[in-house]
């Protein structure tokens, strides 16, 4: 059985046929899928999933690439939506340096509220990180992230820094990269931490899992991705899948 941690059926890409894709899902051996909200709007639409779908499961947060319009009331219903049963992390949080909406300072800001939340409420943290590492493991450093831990969300980094979160308490998360024909870092990453620290994932919509590539993603292809990691790690698909879904469920308490 897999689970996909970090997903995004609440999407407007799925709008014509949500259904069916949760069901191919199930077909294709998926027990749980984390969905994750990241503005009110999408928020509302993994509570819904979550309240829905008894192996559904919601994370609630804030985009770096948004920051700017985060409000005091925004963290407070966050906070809020953390003692809901189908919570299980905040997220997804982090930096973003690529796009340049929300300017670097703020979303530092919004960055440690949000860390310091998941502190309060006892919930790990799903890391969104694009062009931002040093800063990032600074902040999660100097926040103590350990405390509560999480997941280092459609990982690209190094084997260096993928040690350096994993000292924090951090799952290392692969996405539809590893499966790229020319992605060496995701595959030498995945081919070399331990079992007990991989997620898998498929961030769908979006990074679709070669065959897909550049199609519109969805959870039942998150299969590829333990496929691509079992053959890295020379173990069976069987394997992968028994060792991710217990990691995943370990981290989120279930």
């Amino acid at each position: 059985m897999l689970f996909d941690t970090h997903a995004h059926i609440n999407a407007l890409q799925f709008e014509e046929d949500r259904e069916q894709v949760i069901q191919r899902a199930l077909d294709e051996g998926v027990e749980n899928i984390v969905v994750v909200g990241f503005d009110n709007e999408t928020i509302d639409g993994a509570m819904e999933l979550a309240e829905k779908y008894p192996f559904i499961y919601a994370a609630v947060g804030w985009h770096p690439v948004d920051a700017i319009d985060m409000t005091e009331e925004d963290l407070k219903r966050i906070e809020l939506l953390a003692a809901h049963p189908k919570v299980v992390a905040i997220g997804e949080m982090g930096l973003d340096y690529h796009w340049d909406k929300s300017p670097k300072e703020v979303q530092k800001e919004v960055f440690r509220k949000q860390i310091q939340l998941a502190k309060k409420v006892n919930l790990p943290i799903i890391i969104h990180n694009r062009d931002a590492t040093n800063d990032v493991v600074t902040i999660l450093e100097e926040e103590n992230a350990a405390e509560v831990g999480g997941i280092m969300h459609c990982y690209s980094g190094s084997l260096e820094t993928a040690e350096q979160c994993m000292k924090m308490n951090f799952y290392i998360s692969f996405g539809g990269p590893v499966t790229f024909k020319n992605a060496k870092q995701p595959k030498e990453v995945a081919k070399k931490i331990p079992l007990e620290k991989i997620l898998i994932e498929t961030d769908c919509p979006y990074l679709s899992p070669h065959p897909y590539r550049g199609k519109r993603n969805e959870p039942s292809y998150v299969k590829y991705i333990a496929e691509q990691i079992a053959l890295l790690k020379e173990i069976s698909y069987d394997e992968l899948a028994e060792h991710t879904t217990a990691n995943a469920k370990r981290l989120f308490q279930l």
